[in-house]
């Protein structure tokens, strides 16, 4: 049920990413005039026996398409995620605080709601009406990633977090699939009216299941049995800790001046850019410069994120295996699996866009670039339960959040960046997709971390000797007080 909250986030966020193609009344320029692109791919979606001209054929049946420009469609993509940063560390405390269940299963409704009436709000209000829209179905999804991380880190065992975080966040990918697939079958006989109609249907239904059968811990958990439930309370690190006493309040101090932390952060920043690169302009790249229709554009968009879901479990099963071996320790595969996940796809992209009008060889390419970011799942994408899994929830919200900003960002500098949709204008956005995806990722090798943090868990920790900030605010009686002060000197 994790793995459909996750594909139903994605539907919903990504629909509208190949949906807005046919939303939006397209004209095309012809030899002499000023954006003319001679290296533009040929559009064999024009039958080559008739006289129709190009600009015709394109503004056929438009009479109720949006006059939007490149930049405005950025715009646009770009607002969900307004709304997405803003909820992140509110939905993170209050699912650590109240589980994850509700946190997580509300703020899903309230996206899939706004889904599903997005037909009628963009026909009665147009563009603006739209943004406000998606703006609002951020709000409701921003908890989503905190929430399951908060519930992950209540049911994972720490030598299966990998596998988990792989089939649960993979999850992402169906999403991406379903979303890119059905769109394109849909639209191509039918309207663009309806995707929003499917993935906001489907996004109720999700709900209606999750409140049935889902809780956010194991003890709380109705239908597990004894043993399982033993088992868990014996090896889940946040369950222990919660046994034995309340979770102390969020450090703030320690959390906002941890340097490990910070470099997930940036680098989820870099992985972000690329991934929303790939997510929301993909769609917009293949019938734009490549040409194709928008049956193959769905088909074809979703082929890279198959590869990305069959490689994540590939990946997550190899760390485990790796990390219980001890062929390396969970630092060095954070670091090993992040990187393969970001310098690897960057190049893959800019390799596809050298492949100029060559579809089949542009479109292996990006295959390959999502097949090695499927790696992203065992490295960083967990590595917030590793620092610090009793306030998971709140530091996944900050890495999530301030990451998301890439998707703010990087919609509308494609836009302004591809104002004729050109290939040349879309190579540089590429290349500067790969040098933020390098950037985020050598700081990443440098500061991260992979145990526990000491300020995750004072009492057990104790202070740093280089820590002169002050105490940390954790519930104590004056002999606990005492420990961790000899704890501290200790280390």
């Amino acid at each position: 049920m994790s793995l459909l909250a996750v594909a139903n986030a994605y539907t919903m966020r990504v629909c509208l990413n190949l949906a807005i193609t046919q939303m939006v009344r397209r004209t095309a320029a012809v030899e002499g005039d000023e954006n003319y692109d001679p290296d533009a791919c040929t559009d064999y979606n024009i039958q080559s026996n008739t006289t129709m001209k190009l600009a015709d054929y394109l503004m056929r049946d438009s009479s109720d398409l949006f006059e939007w420009s490149e930049a405005t469609q950025g715009l646009i993509l770009s607002s969900f995620y307004y709304g997405y940063v803003i909820t992140h560390i509110p939905g993170g405390m209050l699912a650590e605080r109240f589980g994850g269940k509700w946190v997580l299963g509300l703020g899903l409704l309230s996206t899939a709601v706004c889904t599903f009436i997005t037909p009628f709000v963009v026909k009665t209000g147009g563009a603006i009406a739209l943004f406000v829209l998606r703006v609002i179905e951020g709000l409701g999804e921003g908890p989503t990633m905190p929430a399951l991380m908060a519930m992950i880190s209540k049911w994972a065992p720490k030598a299966e977090r990998a596998r988990f975080g792989a089939i649960v966040f993979g999850g992402a990918q169906i999403g991406n699939i379903a979303g890119s697939y059905f769109s394109g079958l849909i639209m191509y006989d039918g309207s663009w009216e309806h995707v929003f109609y499917l993935f906001g249907g489907f996004g109720l239904a999700w709900f209606i299941i999750w409140c049935i059968i889902c809780y956010s811990t194991p003890n709380t958990h109705p239908f597990i049995s004894d043993r399982e439930k033993k088992f868990l309370n014996e090896n889940v690190q946040a369950l222990i800790h919660s046994e034995k006493q309340k979770l102390d309040p969020v450090p703030w101090k320690a959390l906002l001046r941890s340097m490990p932390l910070w470099s997930l952060i940036v680098a989820g920043i870099g992985h972000d850019w690329g991934y929303f690169t790939m997510v929301t302009d993909l769609p917009k790249y293949m019938t734009d410069v490549l040409k194709f229709n928008i049956k193959s554009a769905g088909l074809l968009s979703a082929m890279p994120y198959v590869a990305m879901w069959v490689a994540s479990f590939f990946f997550g099963l190899l760390c485990d295996f790796c990390v219980k071996r001890k062929y390396h320790n969970i630092t060095n595969a954070r670091k090993i699996y992040t990187t393969i996940a970001a310098t690897g796809p960057g190049i893959c992209i800019m390799l596809a866009s050298y492949s100029g009008c060559d579809t089949t060889l542009a479109v292996f390419w990006f295959i390959a670039a999502m097949t090695l970011m499927g790696a992203y799942y065992s490295g960083m994408k967990i590595n917030a339960l590793d620092i610090t899994p009793n306030y998971a929830g709140t530091t996944t919200a900050m890495v999530n959040g301030i990451a998301a900003i890439s998707g703010i960002i990087t919609p509308y500098l494609v836009g302004l960046l591809t104002p004729n949709s050109t290939l040349k204008e879309w190579r540089i956005a590429f290349w500067v997709c790969l040098a933020v995806l390098v950037i985020t990722n050598v700081q990443y090798l440098i500061l991260a971390k992979g145990e526990q943090l000491w300020w995750d868990d004072i009492k057990k920790h104790g202070y740093p000797s280089n820590w002169l900030h002050g105490d940390l605010p954790v519930r104590k009686n004056d002999s606990e007080k005492a420990q961790i002060k000899m704890n501290g000197e200790k280390k």
